[in-house]
């Protein structure tokens, strides 16, 4: 059975998805972090995020601290050239939002000018004077609250948020600070259902869930974990559909075994001489440098 035929053919802009909202149609957005994976998530989809996680997904890194803008730019150029009809999310990696005004609009301006149509910062209040910021120069932001990957170290790893009543009613209070400086959505990561159920309906403007139980306006996940390409532990949250790393394996397994076996490649896939000249190639000989 295929779900492709779901998928709208239209362009997916910020009205369209604050349309979807009001309307109660929940938002499905993942990952891409070059032209591959974008163009399969792309008729399926409504957002892709160009996420720091490429840093830990792709670059073996541990976190995403040492992800920087120039590995941004790097992945969102590659995503991009491939025009997207999904709304297209870009990460603002680690400082690249906490050093002024100025700089942070510089970033997240560079990333529209890359074919981004919207960015995505992490934080509370502590970012709503970046965020106004932003907007004012008519640069969408994403808000993400709850647990902040650029935050593992205060957090002491990648922990559960909001489970002490302060830290809660902090989180709600972020979420209205956040919509109320202009975030067009917010992601709401490894919270509480229940916390996150009630900053949903406190909020005008979609939520997108990811270890946040099932009343968010909508999910995202990291392509790679839907897919089953990631190795070891998985969150809690994850639900792979396929067996991604095993299947890519046993088929590189397989080719690798031709070759080594001779039946790789065959005539099909080996090119032939024109007419006539074969019988040039017999009778060469090797040139005698003496």
């Amino acid at each position: 059975m295929s779900y492709i035929s779901e998928r709208p053919v239209e362009r997916i802009t910020l009205p369209v998805l604050q349309r979807w909202s009001q309307e109660g149609r929940r938002i499905v957005m993942t990952t891409a972090y070059d032209a591959v994976t974008a163009r399969i998530a792309d008729p399926i989809v409504d957002v892709i995020l160009v996420g720091d996680s490429v840093g830990n997904v792709c670059l073996g890194l541990d976190n995403t601290l040492p992800v920087s803008m120039a590995m941004m730019n790097h992945h969102l150029d590659a995503v991009a050239r491939t025009k997207p009809r999904a709304l297209l999310v870009a990460d603002m990696p680690f400082l690249s939002f906490h050093l002024g005004v100025e700089e942070t609009i510089r970033n997240a301006g560079g990333f529209l000018q890359r074919g981004a149509d919207a960015v995505k910062l992490e934080g509370g209040a502590k970012r709503v004077q970046m965020i106004r910021a932003l907007v004012d120069c008519e640069i969408p932001v994403m808000g993400h609250l709850g647990l902040t990957p650029q935050s593992v170290n205060i957090m002491g790893g990648f922990k559960v948020q909001g489970r002490k009543a302060d830290d809660a009613l902090c989180l709600l209070d972020d979420a209205q600070r956040l919509q109320e400086a202009g975030c067009f959505a917010l992601v709401l990561e490894g919270i509480p259902a229940e916390l996150a159920a009630r900053a949903t309906e406190s909020l005008s403007i979609p939520t997108i869930g990811i270890g946040a139980g099932a009343s968010c306006s909508g999910q995202v996940l990291v392509f790679h974990d839907v897919l089953g390409l990631t190795e070891g532990h998985r969150p809690k949250f994850v639900r792979a559909y396929s067996t991604g790393f095993q299947l890519l394996q046993d088929a590189l397994a397989h080719w690798a075994a031709d070759v080594r076996n001779g039946a790789f490649p065959a005539s099909e896939e080996s090119y032939g001489l024109p007419e006539g000249l074969n019988d040039a190639i017999t009778n060469w000989t090797p040139f005698n440098s003496n």
